[in-house]
């Protein structure tokens, strides 16, 4: 007889050691292990942590890295994350994490839900607006001017002009828009009497080269007089360390305050405002102004839009529905909302 193999002897007996602890483990452990309100826990977690950010977002501090603006740039994105936490659920078969999914889904609801609604009433208006980012590499200025009048609004405010193409602009528009201002690389037309125009001081610092982005003029139309501004703040950039908004967030200072000084009571604020109605960089402005309550009309970037940084504003007026226009040949998408004077 040869030898015994020890070795064989030693898996064996480990096996039955493994399989006895395993037997006479507590079984309160087992229990919870199979439990479904008690399976997932991280998942649930992660669902009630989604609808912390997205109700309570501006607890996210913005230093470093302006990490709370970056956040509030994509929010209404973060209902998508239910999702997977879903399906991961589901698979878990944790019931405890399914009831905790039903928290982010009600504060994306309660935050994002009444920009789904249709538009109300949408006979009843004053005036129609268009905002678009042109874009300075536009290869049909002209194609991109028919197809914003086309649209028929009563104003039409446009960023990012070259002198190259302003006076396509000028040329194809001025057939059903007589009136029209331009400051720097920012321009309004408007089928109604333009008077008072002026620039709007809207420069940060820290940029020495020449820079003209804003301007202010005054709008006759409903028997009233309405201080329309069109404004184009600085570009933002987004790096391993965050958002770089710095320049951004102080044009928007200046802005808000030339809103907050405008002594006319009415006020239309149309631009490509380089970020969203949810980001804190905006709130010298949206604390004053209100922001359209129906459509999401993400503007950029136009071949798959992402986020809506194109805003309508609007003082002692209310922006109804807004939507976004056929892509021209910008990199934003152009957006039309309906006005209604208070």
């Amino acid at each position: 007889m040869g030898e015994p193999d020890t070795g064989a002897a030693v898996k064996r007996a480990a096996l039955r050691a493994a399989l006895g602890a395993a037997r006479w483990w507590p079984a309160s452990g087992r229990a919870r292990d199979r439990s479904p309100w008690t399976r997932g826990r991280l998942l649930a977690a992660s669902a009630v942590l989604t609808a912390v950010l997205t109700t309570f977002h501006r607890l996210v501090p913005n230093t470093p890295g302006h990490l709370g603006s970056l956040l509030e740039s994509f929010l209404p994105w973060s209902g998508l994350l239910v999702v997977p936490l879903l399906g991961m659920a589901l698979l878990r078969r944790s019931a405890l994490a399914l009831v905790a999914l039903f928290l982010p889904v009600a504060a994306w609801t309660y935050r994002f839900g009444g920009l789904l609604l249709p538009e109300a009433e949408p006979g009843t208006h004053d005036l129609v607006v268009v905002q678009h980012n042109a874009g300075d590499e536009n290869p049909d200025p002209a194609g991109t001017a028919r197809s914003l009048a086309a649209a028929e609004p009563d104003l039409i405010a446009l960023e990012e002009l070259l002198p190259a193409a302003l006076p396509v602009y000028e040329r194809t528009l001025a057939p059903r828009y007589p009136y029209h201002a331009v400051r720097g690389t920012v321009g309004l037309w408007s089928k109604h009497p333009l008077t008072d125009v002026r620039k709007a001081h809207i420069k940060p610092a820290g940029i020495t080269e020449p820079w003209s982005r804003g301007l202010r003029g005054v709008v006759h139309a409903r028997d009233r007089e309405i201080a329309v501004y069109v404004a184009h703040l600085p570009s933002v950039r987004v790096h391993a360390t965050g958002l770089a908004s710095a320049r951004r967030d102080e044009s928007a200072r200046l802005l808000g305050r030339a809103v907050a000084a405008e002594k006319l009571p009415t006020v239309i604020l149309l631009g490509d405002l380089n970020s969203t109605v949810d980001d804190r960089g905006l709130t010298p402005l949206s604390s004053r102004m209100n922001v359209p309550a129906r459509g999401f009309a993400f503007t950029f970037p136009a071949a798959f839009p992402l986020a809506r940084i194109d805003q309508v504003m609007a003082r002692s007026a209310t922006v109804g529905h807004l939507r976004p226009l056929p892509r021209t040949g910008s990199d934003h998408l152009p957006v039309i909302a309906r006005i209604t004077l208070d």
